[in-house]
Order: C-alpha cells, then sequence, then structure tokens
C-alpha cells in the first residue's frame, strides 16, 4: 500500500514540474520557418541576458564584501591617526 502511494508522489509531482516549466519549447514548429528561427533566437538572447546579470550581481557581491573589509581597515587607521 505505502508503495502504491509513494509511486503516485513520484507521478503526481512529475507531471506538475512538467506542467509549470517555464522553458519555451520551439520543437512544435517547423525548423526551417522564420517562427522557428525568431523562438531559437530569443532563448538564445534570455539565456545569454540572465547569465550576464549573474555576472554582474555575482562581481557587486564580491566588490562589496572586498571593498568592505578594505574600508574597515581604513577606518581603523584614520581612528588611530586622528586619536579618536
Amino acid at each position: 500500500m505505502i508503495y502504491r502511494f509513494i509511486i503516485i508522489l513520484f507521478i503526481i509531482f512529475g507531471i506538475n514540474s512538467s506542467v509549470y516549466s517555464d522553458e519555451k519549447n520551439c520543437d512544435d514548429l517547423k525548423k526551417f520557418s522564420v517562427n522557428y528561427v525568431k523562438c531559437k533566437a530569443n532563448l538564445v538572447k534570455e539565456k545569454t541576458i540572465s547569465a550576464g546579470k549573474n555576472f554582474v550581481e555575482e562581481t557587486k557581491e564580491f566588490q562589496k564584501k572586498e571593498w568592505s573589509e578594505e574600508k574597515e581597515k581604513v577606518d581603523k587607521i584614520k581612528k588611530k591617526v586622528l586619536g579618536e
């Protein structure tokens, strides 16, 4: 009984994940049509933009982390020099 229940759960989750997929599918179009080329170009464009955004965000996080540590060091030196 438990095995049937587990199998049914796997089937339900498998169906739900494919239904809610946001990925566009260009396979329905003819391969040499203008719409197919546009669909593929949009997919490449979206992937490129998302990869660029990820790179920018990672760079910002790294710089923020590194610069905050250096800023703390500079602030400590300023306090020692100014005698605060």
